[in-house]
């Protein structure tokens, strides 16, 4: 291997314009062909304004420390570059930042993916598991009998996804769609005390439910992979679901179970809710089966600094100061003549000590001897996960206009947190909806230059939005990527999907492929030109939301000069202007080198005659009537001469001049 390939340093020239005008052989290896090409050509998209900024202050002095994004070899890599006047140009020193943390960044990225892709796994067989009560009492009778092959993390797995999956979840179904067919009175009406019965019914297999998929995640937490399922829910609710599913619990007439109402001035919580009631039940089961009379009492408060605390106290037989810390350890069963009347797993406590920490919380316990113990489980109220998440939403409710846009439709969060960290490093703006009335929320503030979507939300019908967005004339350009776990590509595309993918994803070739179906005209300056201050205002509003900055004027010889000063990648001229006409300033547009390539679009309600329309034909790229003139119609024909002009996406002006 040559001394070149291995360098991280290049050197370049580049004439005023940013245009390389010698490279050396390192850099030649690295970037490939460059002479003649502009520096900002090779940016990342989103970035090449960067790099225009950094050959302006090489021109005015030495300058350091700046590190740009350039696409070599089709992946993004990151330089720091230092530069100095030279003549009328510029010398350029640049080294490539180390590429081993963006190789680990992969790696974690594509282990969160996979992630994602089990739950959505998780959800799929949560809705065919079988057998209910009966079922996931075998069970717990099953483990208890072979406590020993618990040992090994594999045996669980492979023992609840195989063999609960099918079992329980089908008479789960079963018995809440049949309490469902009997509350709504479809056989007949119910006396208040059949339909508070039936209640119980189905809020116990509701509960059972929840059981099966905790059976899951113990499964997906011995494995390394945690399934974390957020949504908003408050304390009252919880421990009013807890008082109903625990009570029957409650078979020792000595003990009562006591679940005392939340404090009114408690938080909503932002977390996992059924990893929070799967501890508590955890914690009053155990409680219940180590008091032999007295009470359980649950009960909630404020843990500080924006967390709740859940306590679980018992009068029970007590854990001595030199055991505590083993309560927590896998497969101990204290030795006592309680414990060993009361036989169980020894995971109870350990998975709900795992559990606290996956929430962020913890879990920890106060006993004495005799006289009972109280477990308590603090957790914020609002898991970081749901903070991340609420960080890239506010961030996408402001658009950058130097950032194409693409909407991601997912709402698996860690997913989500994957497109945004790849997309956004190389120059988009994540538009995030993990609903479809989201994302049509989105769609009615701007179009975005991409749609990632999956086809998988929970209990919405995404094929039916792919096919809204390709039947609307708005929307149907805009290029969508269905990403997803189930191989049905045949349908994607069939709806009018430009691509199709299935998960998991690699976060490089996802950028390559979106900056490859996004337009690239996002981030360019558009100029309009015209003396009606009426038409000047229609022609701006009908540019809202597309992510183009828009220059205006009403004067032909301003319109060339700020041609001049911002370099816009196209310019919307009206046909008159005043005592002038187009043919006025394309002539002085034409005259000078800076502006002879920019793109024109006339735009008149005149009736243009022969020569007229025939030089115009050759000297714009595209005539609009003023009396036919429309949002559609007008983005249309700039996304089509800015194509022509061959902008990139992100670009503030042409990637070449000539």
């Amino acid at each position: 291997m040559s001394l070149v390939s291995l360098a991280r340093e290049i050197a370049l020239q580049c004439d005023a314009r940013g245009v390389v005008t010698w490279a050396d052989e390192r850099a030649a290896f690295r970037l490939g062909p460059c002479v003649g090409s502009a520096l900002a050509s090779f940016a990342v998209p989103g970035t090449s304004s960067k790099i225009d900024r950094f050959v302006a202050a090489a021109r005015s002095g030495p300058t350091a420390d700046w590190e740009v994004g350039l696409v070599v070899g089709g992946a993004p890599v990151t330089l720091a570059m230092r530069g100095e006047p030279e003549g009328d140009g510029i010398v350029v020193v640049a080294s490539f930042v180390p590429e081993d943390q963006a190789g680990k960044l992969a790696s974690v990225q594509a282990s969160l993916s996979e992630i994602g892709a089990l739950h959505r796994e998780t959800e799929r067989q949560r809705r065919e598991l079988a057998d209910a009560n009966k079922g996931l009492l075998s069970l717990h009778h099953e483990l208890d009998d072979k406590n020993i092959q618990l040992r090994h993390a594999s045996d669980v797995k492979s023992r609840v996804v195989a063999n609960v999956s099918h079992e329980l979840k089908t008479p789960i179904n079963a018995i809440l769609g049949i309490t469902r067919l009997l509350l709504d009175r479809l056989d007949g009406d119910l006396t208040g005390e059949q339909e508070k019965q039936l209640g119980f019914v189905r809020s116990s297999a509701e509960s059972l439910g929840l059981l099966v998929d905790d059976l899951l995640d113990l499964s997906r937490l011995e494995a390394g992979k945690h399934p974390l399922r957020t949504s908003r829910f408050t304390v009252a609710d919880l421990l009013a679901s807890l008082r109903g599913t625990m009570r029957p619990l409650a078979t020792n007439p000595a003990v009562s179970l006591v679940v005392e109402d939340a404090p009114a001035d408690l938080p909503a919580l932002d977390t996992d809710e059924g990893k929070v009631a799967q501890v508590l039940r955890n914690l009053v089961s155990n409680a219940l089966k180590f008091t032999e009379r007295g009470e359980v009492r649950v009960r909630a408060s404020h843990g500080g600094a924006g967390r709740v605390a859940f306590s679980v106290g018992d009068t029970g037989i007590g854990i001595a100061p030199e055991d505590q810390p083993r309560v927590f350890e896998e497969f101990t069963q204290l030795d006592g003549p309680m414990q060993r009347k009361v036989r169980g797993t020894g995971l109870g406590l350990t998975l709900s000590r795992k559990l606290a920490e996956l929430l962020g919380g913890s879990l920890e316990v106060e006993s004495e001897v005799g006289a009972g113990s109280t477990f308590t489980l603090t957790v914020p109220a609002v898991h970081a996960d749901v903070e991340e998440m609420r960080a890239i939403e506010e961030k996408s409710t402001v658009l950058d206009p130097m950032r194409a846009p693409v909407l991601v439709i997912e709402d698996d969060r860690q997913t989500l947190f994957f497109y945004e960290r790849y997309l956004s490093k190389c120059g988009f703006q994540v538009l995030p909806a993990r609903t479809l009335d989201d994302a049509r929320r989105a769609m009615d503030k701007v179009i975005p230059a991409a749609v990632v979507l999956d086809v998988l939300l929970e209990g919405e019908s995404t094929w039916r939005f792919l096919a809204e967005l390709k039947d609307d004339p708005r929307t149907a350009d805009v290029p969508v990527m269905v990403v997803t776990v189930i191989d049905q590509g045949q349908k994607a595309r069939a709806l009018g999907a430009d691509e199709f993918w299935l998960k998991p994803i690699d976060g490089s070739r996802l950028v390559r492929k979106v900056s490859d179906l996004a337009k690239r005209d996002r981030g360019v300056k558009v100029l309009v030109v015209d003396d009606d201050p009426a038409s000047r205002y229609l022609l701006v509003r009908l540019l809202d939301g597309t992510g183009w900055s828009v220059l205006e004027t009403g004067d032909g010889a301003e319109a060339v000069r700020l041609a001049r000063a911002h370099a816009p990648g196209l310019i919307l001229l009206d046909f008159v202007l005043g005592d002038a006409t187009a043919f006025d300033v394309l002539d002085d547009l034409k005259a000078d080198p800076s502006t002879r390539s920019i793109p024109v679009i006339v735009q008149t309600a005149k009736q243009l005659d022969e020569s007229e329309r025939e030089r115009l034909a050759r000297e714009t790229s595209a005539i609009l009537q003023k009396q036919t003139l429309s949002r559609e119609l007008a983005i249309s024909r700039i996304r089509e001469a800015l194509v022509g002009a061959g902008l990139r996406s992100g670009a503030t002006e042409p990637a070449r001049r000539t």
